[in-house]
């Protein structure tokens, strides 16, 4: 079995990005599963960025822990992650700049010299195609093909000129002819191409799923103001504006972008919002609004440490409360949690559907993980999604029934809770839609029997909600010894983890929730109440979820792994506290 994990690392401005991802490419286009993830520091400019790449010839489901290949584009780099080598890996330096002494790693670890600077020096181009010497000795190391490499570097430079492309093209060779024609067969790392299945595989990110299942659903609005981690969702948005007919704005702040959305939602669009924690702060009391307004609103929450600015360019799960209690009093919201990029682009989909036809805003809570991760998703699958969705607008008044009805109340008390919704400008649709609590027509009333009746109302849309997907997801043996259960990008590691641990006969279950509100308080006490040993997975210092199930269940989990350092879980360390506890 083939099985490689690449790391890059070098200062920030050397294209540390687009190598990673033209690197995962190459382990796409050879038949490989592919899973990719990059660390970077909370700086405008500098410090030390690292691309993760893991390729394997079995399905995979994240990254793992240790690195086979580390690709050093300074001393740094291998000083943050010599640790992390795996027995007999491989480092790709330029040894005129790096000074390494072999005592230093583990016996049998692989030192490849490779002229970086020189080779750039030699070829006169920009001294910053170092990363594309670099990414050309990567491939030369593993493979034996050139023409992968040639091929993504047309695609991923052709609009910036012939030029730029022939520039890159022999960089990139030169790294990869110098690597073959210079013997480092003590590393045997050797990819045939086309290993894995034949089935046809797309490289996609989870920002990218978010932003395709919402293109998917028909949304046409958008006022997101960049923050890390849901950058990826506004450049897919912007990037397909034009031929999607989408409105991508950027607004001033996070404030007026919720506003600018529930004003288009309201004039009849499919709009949507997304953001990071801080930006989800200044949002709140329009939460609230779109909430009391019965006006759909989709909003993407990326989560990232905290408090206040904390640490955002890092991952965890520490916003799961706050998003589902944030806004004053009570109202109804659903809240959703995606696990992989296959997920984020369903829910995403089904997100619009939901908020339409129940009237509320919808939550897709995220994390850094999945959104600036990217993973081989088998093509079908995706397609397979999109072809069966259906796009759902709920209760809008046609202009034919608004023109007969002689008294239109916009808030009318329906038993299901949802009322006929018209849009502005319909002839006979004239409602009011305020902040302040409202009779059936919108208009202002404070009375004791109004305020009961029209809270029942709002909750009462929640008995008949429809996801579009299952609220909980089971993994493995029923039956298994012990059950794990998690939420959101905790799937990827902890499925990774279980099929390492199937080859060790060391069988486990996972319970994955994925609505958060309502809770599924069925589902979950029918998938854990009866297990035995119990180990809750989740990236926050109190226990969020953990705290949630024994709200609404009256469950205790037996054990529990938490971590909030801003890494992601490593299988290895799954595994790992799996065993602590079997």
């Amino acid at each position: 079995m083939t099985d490689i994990q690449w790391l890059i690392g070098g200062e920030a401005g050397y294209g540390i990005m687009t190598i990673g991802v033209m690197m995962s490419k190459i382990f796409t286009r050879l038949g490989l599963s592919v899973f990719d993830y990059v660390e970077y520091p909370s700086l405008i400019r500098g410090g030390h960025n690292a691309y993760y790449v893991r390729g394997a010839s079995e399905q995979i489901f994240s990254q793992k822990k240790s690195v086979d290949i580390l690709v050093a584009l300074n001393r740094e780099t291998i000083d943050k992650h010599k640790q992390e080598l795996s027995d007999g890996a491989a480092i790709i330096y330029d040894d005129q700049l790096i000074k390494v002494d072999p005592a230093e790693f583990a016996l049998g670890t692989v030192l490849i010299p490779v002229p970086f600077a020189g080779i750039i020096k030699q070829i006169n181009v920009d001294r910053l195609m170092i990363n594309t010497v670099a990414v050309g000795a990567s491939l030369g190391l593993i493979h034996d093909d050139f023409n992968v490499l040639e091929k993504i570097m047309q695609d991923v430079f052709s609009k910036k000129g012939e030029e730029v492309v022939i520039e890159n093209i022999n960089a990139a060779k030169s790294g990869f002819e110098y690597v073959q024609k210079n013997s480092f067969g003590k590393f045997k790392r050797i990819i045939e191409k086309n290993i894995l299945q034949t089935q046809k595989n797309i490289l996609i990110g989870g920002g990218e799923s978010v932003a395709l299942g919402a293109i998917q659903s028909g949304v046409n609005f958008s006022a997101i103001y960049p923050m890390t981690p849901v950058n990826g969702v506004m450049m897919t948005l912007i990037a397909q504006s034009l031929k999607y007919g989408i409105v991508a704005k950027e607004p001033e702040d996070e404030i007026a972008g919720i506003n600018m959305a529930i004003g288009a939602s309201f004039a009849g669009a499919r709009s949507m919002v997304a953001t990071s924690g801080g930006g989800f702060s200044l949002m709140v009391e329009s939460v609230g609004l779109a909430a009391q307004t019965e006006t759909p609103l989709v909003i993407v929450e990326g989560m990232r440490p905290g408090p206040a600015t904390g640490m955002p360019t890092w991952t965890g799960q520490g916003d799961l409360r706050f998003v589902l209690h944030a806004g004053q009093d009570d109202f109804p919201r659903v809240v959703i949690a995606p696990g992989d990029m296959l997920e984020a682009f369903n829910m995403s989909m089904n997100a619009f559907n939901i908020a339409d036809i129940c009237q509320l805003p919808v939550i897709l809570v995220v994390d850094k993980y999945l959104m600036e991760g990217h993973a081989t998703v088998p093509f079908d699958k995706i397609s397979s999604l999109a072809k069966n969705f259906v796009i759902k607008r709920g209760k809008i008044i046609s202009d034919e029934d608004v023109a007969l009805s002689t008294d239109y109340k916009r808030y009318s008390l329906v038993d299901d809770g949802i009322s006929p919704r018209s849009i502005p400008g319909q002839k006979g649709g004239i409602a009011l839609s305020g902040s302040d609590e409202h009779d059936e027509r919108g208009l202002y009333n404070e009375e004791a029997e109004v305020r009961i009746k029209m809270m029942n109302k709002r909750f009462k849309k929640l008995e008949s909600l429809e996801l579009g997907f299952s609220p909980v997801d089971s993994y493995g043996l029923a039956d298994a010894s012990l059950t794990i259960v998690g939420f959101g990008s905790t799937k990827m590691p902890t499925l990774e983890a279980m099929n390492w641990l199937a080859k060790e006969n060391i069988s486990v279950n996972f319970l994955k929730i994925n609505c958060l509100a309502p809770f599924p308080v069925d589902a979950v006490i029918s998938a854990i109440g009866k297990s035995g040993k119990t180990l809750i997975i989740e990236g926050n210092k109190t226990g969020q979820l953990e705290g949630l199930i024994r709200e609404y269940t009256g469950l205790t989990m037996s054990h529990n792994f938490r971590k909030y350092d801003g890494r992601p879980f490593y299988p290895e360390e799954i595994i790992a506290r799996i065993k602590e506890v079997l």
